[in-house]
C-alpha cells in the first residue's frame, strides 16, 4: 500500500511513500525530449516533454512509479486492488496500458486540466508489459502548482475526482474516502474546546489533545485521514530546506516500519523509499528505508534534449555523521 501527497510553500512539492514487502531494483530515471515512447495502441511519442521519477527500468522501457515532467505535472501510481477493473482494449476509445499511463499523461500535458482533458476518452487496457510483468491494480494522483486529480477506473467506468486535501491512499475508491474523512470533523490542531456536555470543564492534561481520535493505524482509509490532516495543518520556512524536510515529515507522519505489517512468512510490508518532487526545479528527492538521508538527482544537469535514459541507483545503506 502507499501515499501520495502534494504541498506547497514558494515551491510546490509532489511526492509519495512505496509501501511494499519486495522491491523491483527501482532508479531515479530522467526521460530526455527525444527518448521514443512506443505506446502499444500503435502511437509512438519520440518528441515530448522532459520527465523524471522513480521507475524500474525493464528492457530500456522506464515503468514509472512517479514522477514529474519539466512543465511541473506530477503523477503517482498506487495500489487498488479489488477496485480496479482494466479492460481489453476497445474501439472508439484511446487504449493505454495502465503501466503507459504515466509516461502517456506527462510526456504532453503541462497543467492537471490538460491531463483531465486528455484521460476524456482513455481506456486503461489490462494488456502486460510482459508476460512475467502483469499489470497491477492501480489508480492515480496528478498534480499541478495548482490543484490535484484522482483517476480511478473500476467496473462503473473511469472516474475523475477532484482532489482538494492533496492526498491519495489505496482503498475504498476516493469519493468514499472523502466521505468518510467526515468523521474528523472535529479534529484541531489546537487544544480544542471542551464539548463533553454543558457544565462540564474537563482541563486538558496533555498537549496535542485537540486531534483525539486521529487514527494511526496502517490500513489505507486511517493513512488517508491522518496524511490528510498533517498535510492541511502542516507549516514551515518556504526556503527549500525546510519546505523539503516537511515534506519528508508529512510522508513520515504514515511511514510503515518492518514488523508492524506481517503478510505472513518472513514478508513485511514496509516504506521502501519515500519521494519529494520539487516541480518548479525539477529535483527529484528521496529517502529509502535503509538510509534517511535525503539525497537528489536533478533532470536539469542532464541533457534533456537526448534520447537515451539516464538511471540512478538509490543509495542504500544508513549514513551517519560523527560530531566527534
Amino acid at each position: 500500500m502507499c501515499t501520495a501527497a502534494t504541498y506547497f510553500t514558494k515551491d510546490h512539492y509532489f511526492g509519495r511513500n512505496l509501501d511494499l514487502e519486495y522491491s523491483y531494483h527501482e532508479q531515479v530515471t530522467v526521460v530526455p525530449r527525444k527518448f521514443p515512447f512506443a505506446f502499444r495502441n500503435g502511437d509512438t511519442n519520440a518528441d515530448h516533454l522532459a520527465m523524471i521519477g522513480m521507475a524500474y527500468v525493464a528492457g530500456g522501457y522506464p515503468l514509472f512509479y512517479d514522477g514529474i515532467n519539466e512543465a511541473g505535472l506530477g503523477m503517482a501510481g498506487l495500489n487498488f486492488p479489488d477496485n480496479c477493473d482494466f479492460r481489453d482494449p476497445a474501439d472508439g476509445k484511446t487504449n493505454i496500458a495502465s503501466f503507459e499511463l504515466i509516461p502517456f499523461i506527462l510526456s504532453s500535458c503541462k497543467t492537471t486540466d490538460e491531463a483531465r482533458e486528455k484521460l476524456s476518452d482513455v481506456n486503461i487496457t489490462n494488456v502486460a508489459f510482459a508476460p512475467e510483468l502483469p499489470p497491477n491494480p492501480l489508480h492515480w494522483m496528478i498534480g499541478d502548482k495548482k490543484k490535484q486529480i484522482v483517476v480511478e477506473q473500476t467496473k462503473t467506468g473511469l472516474h475523475i475526482y477532484d482532489d482538494p486535501v492533496g492526498v491519495m491512499t489505496n482503498n475504498p475508491t476516493f469519493d468514499i474516502q472523502m466521505t468518510m474523512l467526515a468523521n474528523y470533523r472535529n479534529l484541531t490542531a489546537d487544544q480544542g474546546e471542551c464539548r463533553f456536555a454543558d457544565g462540564t470543564d474537563l482541563h486538558p492534561y496533555s498537549r496535542g489533545m485537540g486531534g483525539m481520535g486521529l487514527p494511526g493505524d496502517l490500513s489505507s482509509a486511517s493513512r488517508f485521514a491522518k496524511v490528510a490532516f498533517t498535510r492541511m495543518n502542516s507549516k514551515s520556512g518556504d526556503d527549500e530546506s525546510a519546505s523539503v524536510s516537511q515534506f519528508f515529515h508529512i510522508l513520515g507522519s504514515v511511514e510503515q516500519q518492518r514488523g508492524l505489517c506481517h503478510l505472513g512468512g518472513d514478508k513485511y510490508e514496509i516504506t521502501i523509499y519515500s519521494s519529494c518532487c520539487n516541480q518548479d526545479k525539477g529535483i527529484y528527492y528521496y529517502t529509502t528505508y535503509e538510509n534517511s538521508q535525503i539525497n537528489a538527482v536533478d533532470m536539469h544537469r542532464e541533457n534533456l534534449d537526448a534520447a537515451e535514459l539516464k538511471a540512478y541507483d538509490l543509495i542504500e545503506g544508513q549514513h551517519f555523521n560523527f560530531q566527534n
